[in-house]
């Protein structure tokens, strides 16, 4: 595909792209149509044997504050000691944008054709497509995991099976601020050339 444009649009998106920190996330967050396109581009990921290892699931409204208080109480379970300003942080952690979508791996065990890592990897592919997908669209997000993407009792709250892993917990809406760039590593630095013995 040619583009007249000496750096190609797509390019563009891709090395324009930038976390919005989830604190730095208002409403509004995509609609329903919005957010369908959006996953539209993000299952376009390579998929090893078309297993489709991944599946979503969306929390938005009072749900994210009800899994906040579900947190705390977790980390306060698994912590005694745990600082207010640690309780509130996790009690916060879902309720700053409108929208966090969990990225769901889903890893049949009994599929031995197709290396789980390989799976794993296309749904972290998605992560990563939505995150670019959800620019795209004039929207900022974020991807996060934190213990929550860890703990088997958030897990089961979450309704994940045991074949489960929470992939990234994607953060989604319209960005307070201008994500400032960061440092980026130097691709020639990392490439060398591979020759045969």
């Amino acid at each position: 595909m040619n583009s007249s444009n000496p750096e190609h649009d797509a390019l563009s998106l891709l090395n324009a792209r930038r976390s919005v920190p989830a604190k730095q996330l208002d409403a509004p967050g995509p609609d329903e149509a919005t957010l369908l396109r959006m996953l539209r581009s993000a299952v376009r990921v390579p998929d090893h044997g078309k297993r489709v290892p991944f599946r979503f699931l969306r929390i938005t409204g009072s749900d994210r504050d009800a899994l906040g208080e579900r947190l705390a109480a977790r980390s306060q379970a698994r912590d005694p000691d745990i600082g207010e300003g640690a309780l509130d942080k996790d009690r916060r952690r879902f309720s700053h944008a409108p929208m966090v979508i969990v990225v769901v791996a889903v890893l049949d065990p009994d599929d031995t054709k197709i290396p789980e890592v390989e799976r794993l990897l296309t749904a972290g592919s998605v992560c990563f497509a939505l995150l670019q997908a959800a620019q795209a669209l004039g929207f900022g997000a974020s991807w996060l995991s934190g213990w929550p993407a860890y703990d088997a009792e958030i897990l089961a709250l979450l309704g994940l099976g045991g074949n489960e892993r929470v992939a990234g917990f994607i953060h989604i809406g319209t960005p307070r601020i201008e994500a400032p760039e960061r440092e980026r590593p130097d691709p020639a630095a990392l490439l060398t050339d591979w020759h045969a013995p």
